[in-house]
Protein backbone atom coordinates (compact mmCIF):
# COMPACT_ATOMS: atom_id res chain seq x y z
CA UNK A 1 0.00 0.00 0.00
CA UNK A 2 3.13 2.54 0.98
CA UNK A 3 4.52 1.71 -2.75
CA UNK A 4 1.25 2.91 -4.24
CA UNK A 5 1.52 5.91 -2.40
CA UNK A 6 5.19 6.54 -3.18
CA UNK A 7 3.86 5.69 -7.09
CA UNK A 8 0.81 7.70 -7.10
CA UNK A 9 3.35 11.19 -5.70
CA UNK A 10 6.09 10.18 -8.17
CA UNK A 11 2.98 10.26 -10.95
CA UNK A 12 1.92 14.22 -9.36
CA UNK A 13 5.90 15.41 -9.53
CA UNK A 14 5.95 14.02 -13.31
CA UNK A 15 2.49 15.64 -13.98
CA UNK A 16 3.22 19.02 -12.78
CA UNK A 17 6.02 20.40 -15.65
CA UNK A 18 3.60 19.61 -18.08
CA UNK A 19 1.77 22.64 -16.84
CA UNK A 20 2.71 26.72 -16.31
CA UNK A 21 4.44 26.99 -12.64
CA UNK A 22 2.70 29.86 -10.79
CA UNK A 23 4.26 31.43 -7.95
CA UNK A 24 3.30 34.41 -5.11
CA UNK A 25 5.73 36.58 -4.58
CA UNK A 26 5.94 39.21 -1.92
CA UNK A 27 9.69 40.71 -1.87
CA UNK A 28 11.34 43.63 0.22
CA UNK A 29 14.72 44.30 -0.83
CA UNK A 30 17.38 46.75 -0.73
CA UNK A 31 20.09 48.02 -2.91
CA UNK A 32 22.81 50.20 -3.30
CA UNK A 33 24.59 50.85 -6.52
CA UNK A 34 28.46 51.63 -6.46
CA UNK A 35 28.85 55.35 -7.12
CA UNK A 36 31.67 54.78 -10.17
CA UNK A 37 29.14 52.44 -12.12
CA UNK A 38 27.00 53.38 -14.84
CA UNK A 39 23.83 52.89 -12.14
CA UNK A 40 25.09 54.70 -9.63
CA UNK A 41 26.38 58.01 -11.89
CA UNK A 42 23.12 57.47 -12.94
CA UNK A 43 20.98 57.48 -10.29
CA UNK A 44 22.37 60.53 -8.37
CA UNK A 45 21.41 62.73 -10.80
CA UNK A 46 17.81 61.36 -11.74
CA UNK A 47 14.85 61.94 -9.70
CA UNK A 48 12.90 59.56 -8.05
CA UNK A 49 10.01 61.69 -7.81
CA UNK A 50 9.60 65.51 -8.46
CA UNK A 51 12.51 67.06 -6.23
CA UNK A 52 13.26 63.86 -4.81
CA UNK A 53 16.90 62.16 -6.25
CA UNK A 54 17.03 58.37 -6.36
CA UNK A 55 18.30 57.34 -3.06
CA UNK A 56 21.86 55.67 -2.56
CA UNK A 57 20.72 52.82 -0.38
CA UNK A 58 17.22 52.06 -2.63
CA UNK A 59 14.10 50.14 -1.08
CA UNK A 60 12.84 47.83 -3.39
CA UNK A 61 9.23 46.35 -2.44
CA UNK A 62 7.34 43.55 -5.09
CA UNK A 63 3.90 42.31 -4.53
CA UNK A 64 2.93 39.59 -7.72
CA UNK A 65 3.34 36.32 -9.25
CA UNK A 66 5.89 35.13 -11.60
CA UNK A 67 5.21 31.70 -13.95
CA UNK A 68 7.24 29.66 -15.93
CA UNK A 69 6.33 27.19 -18.63
CA UNK A 70 8.39 24.20 -20.48
CA UNK A 71 7.18 23.65 -23.97
CA UNK A 72 7.44 20.07 -24.24
CA UNK A 73 8.43 20.06 -28.10
CA UNK A 74 10.17 16.58 -28.13
CA UNK A 75 8.25 14.95 -26.40
CA UNK A 76 10.37 14.55 -22.94
CA UNK A 77 7.93 15.53 -20.17
CA UNK A 78 5.11 13.44 -21.69
CA UNK A 79 7.52 10.58 -21.50
CA UNK A 80 8.51 11.42 -18.11
CA UNK A 81 4.69 10.86 -16.92
CA UNK A 82 3.78 8.17 -19.11
CA UNK A 83 6.84 6.52 -17.47
CA UNK A 84 5.48 7.19 -13.79
CA UNK A 85 1.99 6.16 -14.76
CA UNK A 86 3.23 2.92 -15.75
CA UNK A 87 4.78 2.59 -12.50
CA UNK A 88 2.10 3.60 -10.64
CA UNK A 89 0.11 0.36 -12.09
CA UNK A 90 2.73 -1.46 -11.93
CA UNK A 91 2.59 -0.86 -8.36
CA UNK A 92 -0.76 -1.87 -7.66
CA UNK A 93 -0.44 -5.01 -9.96
CA UNK A 94 2.25 -5.61 -7.39
CA UNK A 95 -0.29 -5.52 -4.65
CA UNK A 96 -2.93 -7.81 -6.65
CA UNK A 97 0.27 -10.44 -6.67
CA UNK A 98 0.12 -10.35 -3.04
CA UNK A 99 -3.33 -10.70 -2.36
CA UNK A 100 -3.34 -13.64 -4.63
CA UNK A 101 -0.54 -15.25 -2.70
CA UNK A 102 -2.37 -14.39 0.65
CA UNK A 103 -5.61 -16.26 -0.72
CA UNK A 104 -3.36 -19.32 -2.07
CA UNK A 105 -1.76 -19.45 1.10
CA UNK A 106 -4.40 -19.30 3.01
CA UNK A 107 -6.65 -22.35 1.41
CA UNK A 108 -3.51 -24.40 0.83
CA UNK A 109 -3.32 -24.54 4.92
CA UNK A 110 -7.10 -24.67 5.05
CA UNK A 111 -6.85 -28.11 2.82
CA UNK A 112 -3.94 -29.06 5.00
CA UNK A 113 -6.10 -28.38 8.29
CA UNK A 114 -8.91 -30.73 6.78
CA UNK A 115 -6.33 -33.60 5.91
CA UNK A 116 -5.14 -33.42 9.08
CA UNK A 117 -8.63 -34.14 10.95
CA UNK A 118 -9.57 -36.78 8.48
CA UNK A 119 -6.11 -38.11 9.06
CA UNK A 120 -6.92 -38.07 13.23
CA UNK A 121 -10.33 -39.74 12.69
CA UNK A 122 -8.47 -42.56 10.87
CA UNK A 123 -5.93 -43.29 13.41
CA UNK A 124 -9.05 -43.01 16.21
CA UNK A 125 -10.46 -45.69 14.22
CA UNK A 126 -7.65 -47.31 13.63
CA UNK A 127 -6.74 -47.13 17.53
CA UNK A 128 -9.90 -48.61 18.47
CA UNK A 129 -9.58 -51.55 16.47
CA UNK A 130 -6.33 -51.97 17.38
CA UNK A 131 -7.10 -52.32 21.02
CA UNK A 132 -9.68 -54.56 20.39
CA UNK A 133 -7.38 -56.94 18.93
CA UNK A 134 -4.66 -56.20 21.44
CA UNK A 135 -7.25 -57.59 24.09
CA UNK A 136 -7.87 -60.71 22.06
CA UNK A 137 -3.97 -61.56 21.62
CA UNK A 138 -4.11 -61.12 25.22
CA UNK A 139 -6.74 -63.92 25.70
CA UNK A 140 -5.70 -65.88 22.76
CA UNK A 141 -2.29 -66.01 25.40
CA UNK A 142 -3.87 -66.83 28.42
CA UNK A 143 -5.46 -70.33 26.36
CA UNK A 144 -1.57 -70.46 25.04
CA UNK A 145 -2.72 -70.12 21.55
CA UNK A 146 -0.35 -67.51 21.53
CA UNK A 147 3.11 -65.85 23.40
CA UNK A 148 4.02 -62.99 24.88
CA UNK A 149 6.14 -61.69 22.11
CA UNK A 150 2.55 -61.27 19.62
CA UNK A 151 1.12 -59.55 22.72
CA UNK A 152 4.25 -57.13 22.75
CA UNK A 153 3.96 -57.14 18.78
CA UNK A 154 0.66 -55.38 19.32
CA UNK A 155 1.29 -53.46 21.81
CA UNK A 156 4.05 -51.52 19.79
CA UNK A 157 1.87 -50.88 17.11
CA UNK A 158 -0.77 -49.65 19.07
CA UNK A 159 1.70 -46.96 20.78
CA UNK A 160 3.30 -45.98 17.61
CA UNK A 161 -0.16 -45.29 16.45
CA UNK A 162 -1.17 -43.13 19.57
CA UNK A 163 2.38 -41.34 18.74
CA UNK A 164 1.66 -40.96 15.37
CA UNK A 165 -1.74 -39.43 16.21
CA UNK A 166 0.15 -37.13 18.74
CA UNK A 167 2.05 -35.56 15.86
CA UNK A 168 -0.88 -34.98 13.59
CA UNK A 169 -2.62 -33.11 16.50
CA UNK A 170 -0.01 -30.52 16.77
CA UNK A 171 0.24 -29.88 12.54
CA UNK A 172 -3.14 -29.18 13.47
CA UNK A 173 -2.27 -26.79 16.11
CA UNK A 174 0.53 -25.27 13.80
CA UNK A 175 -2.00 -25.24 10.80
CA UNK A 176 -4.40 -23.66 13.24
CA UNK A 177 -1.79 -20.90 13.99
CA UNK A 178 -0.81 -20.26 10.74
CA UNK A 179 -4.51 -19.60 9.89
CA UNK A 180 -4.83 -16.91 12.40
CA UNK A 181 -1.90 -15.44 11.73
CA UNK A 182 -2.87 -14.62 8.46
CA UNK A 183 -6.19 -13.74 8.82
CA UNK A 184 -4.49 -11.14 11.52
CA UNK A 185 -6.07 -12.25 14.52
CA UNK A 186 -5.89 -13.82 17.74
CA UNK A 187 -6.17 -17.35 18.26
CA UNK A 188 -9.80 -18.98 17.70
CA UNK A 189 -11.12 -22.51 16.28
CA UNK A 190 -11.13 -22.54 12.89
CA UNK A 191 -14.53 -23.77 11.41
CA UNK A 192 -13.95 -26.99 9.01
CA UNK A 193 -16.21 -27.96 6.13
CA UNK A 194 -14.72 -31.52 6.11
CA UNK A 195 -17.94 -33.28 3.78
CA UNK A 196 -16.14 -30.97 0.90
CA UNK A 197 -13.07 -32.41 1.74
CA UNK A 198 -14.36 -35.92 1.48
CA UNK A 199 -16.83 -35.53 -1.54
CA UNK A 200 -15.83 -32.42 -3.31
CA UNK A 201 -14.52 -33.20 -6.67
CA UNK A 202 -12.24 -30.61 -8.86
CA UNK A 203 -13.93 -29.22 -11.56
CA UNK A 204 -12.86 -30.69 -15.15
CA UNK A 205 -9.81 -29.25 -16.50
CA UNK A 206 -9.22 -28.44 -20.50
CA UNK A 207 -6.51 -29.52 -21.99
CA UNK A 208 -4.38 -25.93 -23.06
CA UNK A 209 -3.66 -22.98 -21.30
CA UNK A 210 -5.00 -19.65 -22.95
CA UNK A 211 -2.18 -17.02 -23.29
CA UNK A 212 -4.64 -14.17 -22.41
CA UNK A 213 -5.02 -15.82 -18.93
CA UNK A 214 -1.29 -16.49 -18.41
CA UNK A 215 -0.63 -12.85 -19.37
CA UNK A 216 -2.73 -11.33 -17.61
CA UNK A 217 -1.56 -12.63 -14.33
CA UNK A 218 -0.34 -9.62 -12.02
CA UNK A 219 3.29 -10.34 -11.90
CA UNK A 220 3.63 -10.30 -15.89
CA UNK A 221 1.20 -7.31 -16.00
CA UNK A 222 3.75 -5.48 -13.57
CA UNK A 223 6.82 -6.34 -15.85
CA UNK A 224 4.87 -5.61 -18.90
CA UNK A 225 3.86 -2.02 -17.52
CA UNK A 226 7.65 -1.55 -15.69
CA UNK A 227 9.09 -2.62 -19.49
CA UNK A 228 6.34 0.61 -20.95
CA UNK A 229 7.79 2.61 -18.22
CA UNK A 230 11.61 2.83 -19.06
CA UNK A 231 10.68 2.34 -22.82
CA UNK A 232 8.75 5.86 -21.99
CA UNK A 233 12.25 6.44 -20.24
CA UNK A 234 14.73 5.83 -22.81
CA UNK A 235 12.42 8.35 -25.07
CA UNK A 236 12.56 11.03 -22.54
CA UNK A 237 16.04 10.64 -21.98
CA UNK A 238 16.62 10.79 -25.69
CA UNK A 239 15.00 14.20 -25.81
CA UNK A 240 17.36 15.57 -23.49
CA UNK A 241 19.67 15.84 -25.49
CA UNK A 242 17.68 18.25 -27.42
CA UNK A 243 17.17 21.87 -27.38
CA UNK A 244 14.01 23.45 -24.60
CA UNK A 245 12.31 26.01 -25.03
CA UNK A 246 11.34 28.04 -21.60
CA UNK A 247 9.14 31.26 -21.35
CA UNK A 248 8.75 32.62 -17.87
CA UNK A 249 7.32 35.85 -16.82
CA UNK A 250 6.11 37.55 -13.61
CA UNK A 251 3.55 40.53 -13.71
CA UNK A 252 3.13 42.31 -9.88
CA UNK A 253 3.18 45.83 -8.28
CA UNK A 254 6.70 47.39 -7.65
CA UNK A 255 7.74 50.69 -5.57
CA UNK A 256 10.22 52.11 -3.74
CA UNK A 257 7.50 52.96 -0.93
CA UNK A 258 4.49 50.91 0.32
CA UNK A 259 2.39 54.01 0.08
CA UNK A 260 3.32 53.60 -3.82
CA UNK A 261 2.61 49.98 -4.35
CA UNK A 262 -0.95 50.85 -5.00
CA UNK A 263 -0.67 53.72 -7.53
CA UNK A 264 -1.94 52.65 -10.77
CA UNK A 265 -0.59 52.23 -13.38
CA UNK A 266 2.69 53.97 -12.60
CA UNK A 267 3.49 50.59 -9.93
CA UNK A 268 2.55 47.94 -12.71
CA UNK A 269 5.98 45.51 -13.18
CA UNK A 270 6.05 43.06 -15.96
CA UNK A 271 8.68 41.07 -17.46
CA UNK A 272 8.29 38.29 -20.22
CA UNK A 273 11.18 35.88 -21.56
CA UNK A 274 11.45 33.48 -24.41
CA UNK A 275 14.66 30.86 -23.88
CA UNK A 276 15.89 28.42 -26.19
CA UNK A 277 18.41 26.00 -24.63
CA UNK A 278 20.39 23.14 -25.54
CA UNK A 279 23.30 21.09 -23.43
CA UNK A 280 26.70 21.75 -24.50
CA UNK A 281 29.01 20.89 -21.97
CA UNK A 282 26.89 18.42 -19.79
CA UNK A 283 26.41 15.94 -22.94
CA UNK A 284 28.45 13.23 -21.37
CA UNK A 285 26.02 13.43 -17.72
CA UNK A 286 23.20 13.00 -20.62
CA UNK A 287 24.74 10.55 -22.38
CA UNK A 288 25.75 8.65 -19.12
CA UNK A 289 22.09 8.89 -18.28
CA UNK A 290 20.93 7.48 -21.85
CA UNK A 291 22.99 4.54 -21.11
CA UNK A 292 21.87 3.58 -17.85
CA UNK A 293 18.29 3.89 -18.88
CA UNK A 294 18.84 1.95 -22.06
CA UNK A 295 20.56 -0.97 -19.77
CA UNK A 296 17.71 -0.62 -17.59
CA UNK A 297 15.54 -1.41 -20.40
CA UNK A 298 16.91 -4.54 -21.23
CA UNK A 299 16.82 -5.82 -17.98
CA UNK A 300 13.41 -5.02 -17.68
CA UNK A 301 12.86 -6.72 -21.05
CA UNK A 302 14.51 -9.89 -20.24
CA UNK A 303 12.57 -10.22 -16.85
CA UNK A 304 9.05 -9.95 -19.16
CA UNK A 305 9.98 -12.60 -21.01
CA UNK A 306 11.20 -14.64 -18.42
CA UNK A 307 8.17 -14.68 -16.50
CA UNK A 308 6.00 -15.25 -19.57
CA UNK A 309 8.37 -18.59 -20.09
CA UNK A 310 7.77 -19.57 -16.55
CA UNK A 311 4.50 -18.87 -16.51
CA UNK A 312 3.71 -21.51 -19.35
CA UNK A 313 5.98 -23.95 -17.92
CA UNK A 314 4.86 -23.76 -14.76
CA UNK A 315 1.12 -23.46 -15.75
CA UNK A 316 1.33 -26.49 -17.79
CA UNK A 317 3.20 -28.55 -15.28
CA UNK A 318 0.79 -28.11 -12.86
CA UNK A 319 -2.33 -29.04 -14.93
CA UNK A 320 -0.58 -32.47 -15.97
CA UNK A 321 0.24 -32.99 -11.98
CA UNK A 322 -3.38 -32.13 -11.37
CA UNK A 323 -4.66 -35.33 -13.87
CA UNK A 324 -1.57 -37.28 -13.14
CA UNK A 325 -2.77 -36.82 -9.19
CA UNK A 326 -6.74 -37.68 -10.21
CA UNK A 327 -5.07 -40.93 -11.12
CA UNK A 328 -2.97 -42.05 -8.58
CA UNK A 329 -6.03 -41.06 -5.98
CA UNK A 330 -8.66 -43.61 -8.60
CA UNK A 331 -5.71 -46.44 -7.86
CA UNK A 332 -5.33 -45.62 -3.90
CA UNK A 333 -8.98 -45.32 -3.79
CA UNK A 334 -8.73 -49.16 -5.18
CA UNK A 335 -6.05 -49.82 -3.20
CA UNK A 336 -7.46 -48.65 0.40
CA UNK A 337 -10.92 -51.25 -0.21
CA UNK A 338 -8.18 -53.98 -1.29
CA UNK A 339 -6.60 -53.58 1.73
CA UNK A 340 -9.42 -53.02 4.27
CA UNK A 341 -11.10 -56.20 2.78
CA UNK A 342 -7.57 -57.84 3.87
CA UNK A 343 -7.19 -56.49 7.15
CA UNK A 344 -10.92 -58.12 8.41
CA UNK A 345 -9.40 -61.66 6.15
CA UNK A 346 -6.07 -61.70 8.70
CA UNK A 347 -8.00 -60.99 11.84
CA UNK A 348 -10.87 -63.71 10.80
CA UNK A 349 -7.78 -66.14 9.88
CA UNK A 350 -5.71 -65.49 13.01
CA UNK A 351 -9.01 -65.94 15.23
CA UNK A 352 -8.88 -69.39 13.70
CA UNK A 353 -5.40 -70.36 13.55
CA UNK A 354 -4.92 -70.12 10.20
CA UNK A 355 -2.93 -67.30 9.79
CA UNK A 356 0.16 -66.13 12.45
CA UNK A 357 0.12 -62.37 14.32
CA UNK A 358 2.96 -60.85 11.54
CA UNK A 359 0.86 -61.36 8.92
CA UNK A 360 -2.09 -59.71 10.96
CA UNK A 361 0.10 -56.97 11.79
CA UNK A 362 1.72 -56.11 8.42
CA UNK A 363 -2.07 -55.75 6.88
CA UNK A 364 -2.99 -53.32 9.58
CA UNK A 365 0.28 -51.95 8.89
CA UNK A 366 -0.32 -51.59 5.06
CA UNK A 367 -3.88 -50.33 5.81
CA UNK A 368 -2.97 -47.36 7.84
CA UNK A 369 -0.36 -46.45 5.00
CA UNK A 370 -2.57 -46.71 2.39
CA UNK A 371 -5.54 -44.84 3.66
CA UNK A 372 -3.37 -41.99 5.03
CA UNK A 373 -1.62 -42.20 1.39
CA UNK A 374 -5.20 -41.89 0.17
CA UNK A 375 -5.97 -38.72 2.15
CA UNK A 376 -2.32 -37.02 1.35
CA UNK A 377 -3.30 -37.29 -2.53
CA UNK A 378 -6.92 -35.84 -2.11
CA UNK A 379 -5.06 -33.35 -0.27
CA UNK A 380 -2.09 -33.15 -2.88
CA UNK A 381 -5.19 -32.57 -5.29
CA UNK A 382 -7.01 -29.21 -3.66
CA UNK A 383 -3.30 -27.65 -2.94
CA UNK A 384 -2.18 -28.69 -6.81
CA UNK A 385 -5.74 -26.55 -7.92
CA UNK A 386 -5.30 -23.79 -5.89
CA UNK A 387 -1.96 -23.64 -7.32
CA UNK A 388 -3.29 -23.48 -10.74
CA UNK A 389 -5.15 -20.48 -9.58
CA UNK A 390 -2.29 -18.81 -8.87
CA UNK A 391 -0.06 -19.35 -11.24
CA UNK A 392 -3.07 -18.47 -14.04
CA UNK A 393 -3.28 -15.15 -12.07
CA UNK A 394 -6.29 -15.43 -9.06
CA UNK A 395 -9.00 -13.10 -8.82
CA UNK A 396 -9.00 -9.54 -10.06
CA UNK A 397 -10.60 -6.68 -7.19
Amino acid sequence: EERIRLAGSVLRQARAPMIPQVNGMVVPSLRRFGLYTMDGAGNIVTDMEPGKPVPINLPDFLIGTQASWEVDLWGKLKNRKKAALSRYYASREAKQMLTTLLVAETATAYYDLLAYDREVRLLDETIRLQKQALDMVRIQKQTAVTNELAVQQFEVQLLDQQGLRTQVEQRITDTETLLNLLAGRYAREIPRDTAFFEEGSLPALQTGIPTRMLLERPDIRQARLELEASDAELEAARAAFLPTLTFTGGVGLQGYRMGLLFRLPESIAYSMIAGLAGPLLNRNMLQGEYGKTLAGRQEYLWNYRRRISQALLEADAEMKRIVNLQRVYETKRREADIISKSVSVSDELFRYGRANYVEVLLARQNALRVNIELIETRRNQFVSAIRLYRLLGGGRD
